[in-house]
């Protein structure tokens, strides 16, 4: 359940993420609603991960899933170009939360 929840915060920060592009910079109403919304039930998720999870396992997760998910969000909905080291960073990110969740002993599972 707790990676349920880790899960259900960073698709909330993805989608309060992408929304907040589309708020242009809080003028349009209902992106603006979603960026508060997405926001609020990321962190509020995320608090109930670290009654279970080790914090800085949780926020390495957190963030990392978070990057790699907006980036694509970024190419399919915006439109926008990710260069080879753009990939190959993420790469190296999606291979240290693996790590982290493999070996690592401060990881709960």
């Amino acid at each position: 359940m707790k990676y349920l929840y880790l899960f259900i915060a960073i698709l909330s920060e993805v989608i309060a993420t992408s929304a907040l592009k589309a708020s242009d910079q809080f003028s349009r109403f209902w992106p603006s609603v979603l960026v508060v919304l997405g926001y609020a039930s990321a962190f509020y998720f995320l608090s109930i991960t670290l009654k279970v999870l080790n914090m800085g396992i949780a926020y390495a997760i957190w963030s990392g899933i978070g990057i790699v998910l907006i980036s694509i969000a970024g190419v399919v909905i915006y439109k926008q170009k990710l260069d080879l080291p753009a990939i190959l960073g993420m790469a190296l990110i999606v291979a240290g939360v693996l790590v982290i969740n493999l070996f690592s002993k401060s990881a709960a599972h």
